[in-house]
């Protein structure tokens, strides 16, 4: 089982992004469970959201406190969550963020593989807003493969009709702007 944990700020789109990898999850024939964990309901506080695949059905229902993949939406997160807590030995941390790896591990003391993308550059400069979700999912899967990207595109497409193909060039677009550390 892949466990993923998704971490963001109220508005940005944690909780889409778990539905929709699950969601593609699902049409690859997996099973999937993705979920949210609110704290204060407001626009801007922080966010969690979950997700997991696997090739069978899975059982467990509660949130995931020892994840594979971290995705952070947001980088000022950084700053006050410990996004690297509970991560597995061989994880992988996917961070929207502008820093090099050597930035980040010396800043914030993550000492797992990384993944990063200016996202929010990205999101502003094909959606006009710095809504991360899905030009995270690009860095997601450029990461880690967890679903394929054909799938993933058609989830956006179910999930935002007319302002599918902005959120699927931003995808795209990250997922080819996307650094993964070796």
């Amino acid at each position: 089982m892949i466990e993923i944990r998704i971490h963001g700020r109220g508005g940005q789109g944690a909780v889409t992004s778990a539905e929709i990898v699950a969601t593609a999850a699902i049409e690859e024939g997996k099973y999937a469970q993705g979920f949210p964990s609110f704290g204060p309901e407001r626009r801007g506080a922080p966010v969690t959201a979950f997700v997991r695949v696997d090739d069978k059905p899975i059982r467990l229902r509660e949130k995931v406190y020892h994840p594979d993949i971290v995705v952070v939406l947001d980088p000022t997160l950084l700053e006050v969550v410990d996004v690297a807590e509970g991560l597995k030995d061989n994880g992988m941390v996917v961070i929207n963020s502008t820093q090099s790896e050597d930035e980040i591990k010396s800043q914030y003391k993550i000492r797992s593989r990384m993944a990063l993308v200016d996202a929010t550059k990205i999101a502003l400069d094909n959606l006009g807003l710095p809504i991360t979700n899905t030009t995270m999912l690009g860095a997601l899967i450029k990461a880690t493969s967890v679903v394929n990207i054909d799938s993933i595109n058609r989830a956006i497409d179910r999930r935002f009709g007319p302002i599918a193909p902005k959120n699927k060039m931003a995808l795209e677009q990250a997922y080819k702007e996307t650094r993964v550390e070796q």
